[in-house]
């Protein structure tokens, strides 16, 4: 594995760090979770009914919304060509055919023109089993606005029936690595959580890497190359305007967001060594929390701000830390593997996903924070990068490596990993995602 496969940011510090990889102990526990989801809920998404206009308009509701809910594992949906019927009504379903599927739910609905560039779609979520409507809606929007509204509806069916909040109509972040006629292109892009309507809101022949999303989803922190030299910057997406936080001699890299999204955790060598420093971004004031030989790099909040986990050499290998965020002792975490990285924690706390390797590859694995058990949720050899959704069922990480990166999911609980696809060309690299 090459030093860009592994970590593309400050290749010397990735050198130092992240190329020392040994292998599990003889008394490791690490599962694997690859396979199916037992108990995962069977529903069946209908082709939504829809006039001509509709049709042409290349938004199929239906399809997004099966292709949202498969993503997260937690239900087994009924591949369109098992589909026995197209109902868009309670009234119409005979739901005795559908329970000899062994279908629980069904999605139907239809969408509409009613003029000016607008649409009204209509859905329910039905109860094969006890023959009822458990809920519906009816929405109106505009073309645009179409594959959110799927998104939207996914949501509201996925909370409906896990009691948990969907995060389909949220937004990821990522870096899209193009070759041109000049060089490389690196381009910061945000767009809807499955990759399309993927938007550019910062351009630039110089790398961009570690983009971090606020608590409150306005803006995105991130490191620039457009110097010469790594700096963090934090930047609005809605009007562009950005700031420069961390410009210091050597490394600046790896910002991570405080919960209250008045802090910024980073990496920086100020002191010779890589080190977290917090800087508040109110009035620029930076304060060192681990001073160390080893390289300190990739800090991570705890969801209420008591602790920070990092990526530490300082064992030998790379393994995860965490100390108290105002300081302290540092203490070890991770002992599964002779690789643990690039920590990040679920919003609820009660998970850590990381980079985890063994045997010469890397996958994704997830930590159980209270039984300390670790699983393996993604295929490897070369995956990296992992960001929790904001409701914590799935994780978004690059699957590839440097030489042909894309983005994946994968269920908390492993069994759906997925590729999204969006809106970028085949050839363009993309990687380093947050959601």
């Amino acid at each position: 594995m090459t030093q860009t496969q592994i970590k593309p940011w400050i290749p010397a510090l990735a050198a130092l760090l992240f190329l020392a990889v040994g292998t599990a102990r003889a008394d490791d526990v690490v599962i694997d979770i690859i396979g199916g989801i037992e108990g995962a809920i069977p529903v069946a998404v209908v082709p939504f009914r829809g006039d001509r206009e509709s049709e042409r308009l290349g938004v199929d509701v239906a399809e997004i919304i099966a292709a949202d809910l498969a993503r997260s594992g937690r239900f087994d949906i009924l591949p369109r060509e098992e589909v026995i019927s197209t109902p868009d009504r309670l009234e119409a379903v005979r739901f005795s055919r559908w329970r000899a599927l062994g279908v629980d739910h069904l999605v139907v609905g239809e969408m509409r023109s009613i003029g000016d560039g607008r649409h009204e779609v209509r859905y329910e979520l039905l109860d094969v089993y006890q023959g009822r409507r458990v809920e519906g809606r009816r929405f109106r929007a505009d073309q645009r606005h179409l594959r959110v509204l799927a998104h939207t509806i996914a949501d509201a069916v996925f909370e409906e029936l896990t009691g948990i909040p969907g995060a389909f109509a949220t937004r990821i972040a990522y870096v899209a690595v193009e070759e041109d006629g000049d060089g490389r292109k690196h381009r910061l892009v945000v767009a809807d959580a499955d990759g399309y309507r993927p938007q550019t809101i910062l351009t630039s022949r110089e790398p961009l890497i570690s983009p971090a999303w606020s608590p409150d989803r306005e803006r995105l922190a991130y490191v620039s190359f457009e110097g010469r030299r790594s700096e963090v910057f934090v930047q609005h997406v809605a009007t562009g305007e950005r700031q420069r936080v961390a410009s210091f001699e050597g490394i600046n890299s790896a910002p991570a967001w405080s919960p209250d999204g008045s802090r910024l955790a980073v990496t920086l060598s100020r002191g010779g060594s890589a080190n977290i420093y917090v800087i508040e971004l109110r009035n620029g004031a930076v304060t060192r929390l681990t001073d160390h030989w080893a390289i300190d790099t990739e800090a991570a909040w705890s969801p209420d701000g008591r602790w920070i986990y990092f990526t530490s050499d300082r064992g030998g290998r790379p393994q995860i830390y965490r100390m108290p965020s105002r300081g302290g002792r540092a203490e070890r975490i991770t002992y599964d593997g002779g690789y643990n990285a690039r920590p990040t924690l679920s919003p609820d706390g009660e998970h850590m996903a990381m980079v985890h390797g063994r045997d010469g590859r890397y996958y994704i694995a997830v930590m159980d924070m209270v039984t300390e058990e670790v699983r393996v949720v993604s295929h490897g050899p070369y995956d990296e990068s992992p960001s929790f959704a904001p409701n914590g069922v799935m994780v978004i990480y690059t699957a590839g490596g440097a030489g042909d990166s894309r983005l994946h999911t994968a269920s908390l609980q492993g069994g759906a990993v997925a590729p999204i696809r969006g809106g970028e060309d085949e050839n363009i690299r993309v990687r380093e995602p947050a959601w």
